[in-house]
């Protein structure tokens, strides 16, 4: 019931899902007098693999993860994170406040054994393929525990997605041992101890764009800087060069030459195509949707929760976190 555009796109989303993944089943979980008129009545859409799981309350975009936590015990987003606890379903999927969500995901469904936060985490697009950031906004203030941990989760997300032996590293303002502030300091005395992870050291913004490492860590308040800066950027670009290839008739057509390559690039660049980041060391799978996300954005999203069902992501981190953090 969440995001900028509430339903609409969501219903449109998962019957697009539906379409594509003939294994896939889907439960909606609203005010059904909302979800109803929106699901078509058309052969194409079997209700058998799309039901709707009755909430009466919203949680709107603006408030407090306290009073969504205490006030409103028959929320959508409530009631979708126990069905995910009480193994109805597999996974959670919202665009909904992004607080409120981490904040009931903690209460309803619990951490891991070892992870005191969970953690959100992302892929960004880099020069070789892409990177795995987190945190994205979760954890704002960090310790240096939270940044192991982070370390240690994301390495273990980016193997689920096929990077062998991933590069970890954390982001800094330099990458000489004695640049940045004491939590960042202290995590990497804490990630050249572990055993068996990957960790290369400090690496720039630069770097990461460069694909200098796989998983690249930091607390929520840079992270998610970061990410709404890249977004910002990849847009304000696209637009530029828009506006170059329209201001003459030479430059139209040069646009017109370019234009497959540039619309190839879009397409890998578009924040829509990487929308859906996860919530790392919770007891389920649960997938937070870019609250402006549209339909492919909330696409992206469930398929992100499809690879984590495919990877039993929660059950392999459990293994590993036994390993590394017990």
């Amino acid at each position: 019931m969440g995001g900028d555009f509430g339903p609409r796109s969501i219903v449109q989303a998962s019957i697009a899902c539906l379409s594509a993944t003939p294994s896939l089943h889907l439960t909606l979980v609203g005010q059904p007098s909302q979800l109803e008129p929106l699901v078509p009545s058309h052969p194409a859409v079997d209700r058998a693999r799309l039901t709707i799981t009755p909430a009466s309350e919203i949680i709107t975009m603006d408030e407090r993860p306290s009073q969504a936590l205490r006030g409103k015990p028959d929320s959508s987003m409530r009631v979708a994170l126990q069905l995910l606890r009480d193994d109805k379903v597999q996974a959670c999927v919202s665009a909904g406040n992004t607080g409120a969500l981490m904040a009931l995901s903690r209460h309803v469904l619990k951490t891991l054994p070892g992870i005191d936060r969970p953690a959100m985490v992302a892929a960004i697009p880099t020069q070789r393929g892409y990177c795995q950031l987190l945190d994205l906004g979760a954890n704002v203030d960090c310790s240096a525990e939270h940044l192991f941990q982070f370390a240690v989760m994301g390495a273990v997300a980016a193997e689920a997605l096929g990077v062998v032996r991933p590069r970890v590293a954390l982001l800094n303002v330099g990458t000489e041992d004695i640049k940045g502030n004491q939590q960042v300091k202290l995590a990497a005395i804490l990630l050249q101890q572990a055993r068996g992870l990957n960790y290369i050291g400090f690496i720039e913004g630069d770097g990461l764009y460069r694909g200098e490492a796989d998983v690249v860590v930091c607390d929520g308040f840079v992270g998610n800087i970061l990410l709404k800066s890249s977004e910002g950027l990849a847009t304000m670009i696209a637009t530029r060069i828009e506006a170059l290839f329209r201001q003459s008739l030479a430059s139209r057509l040069v646009g017109a030459l370019a234009l497959p390559l540039l619309k190839r690039l879009q397409a890998d660049l578009a924040p829509a195509r990487h929308n859906g980041a996860s919530f790392l060391g919770l007891q389920g799978i649960v997938i937070k949707s870019h609250g402006s996300a549209g339909v492919e954005g909330f696409q992206s999203a469930i398929a992100r929760a499809l690879i984590e069902i495919q990877e039993n992501l929660p059950e392999r981190l459990h293994g590993r976190l036994e390993a590394l953090l017990l």
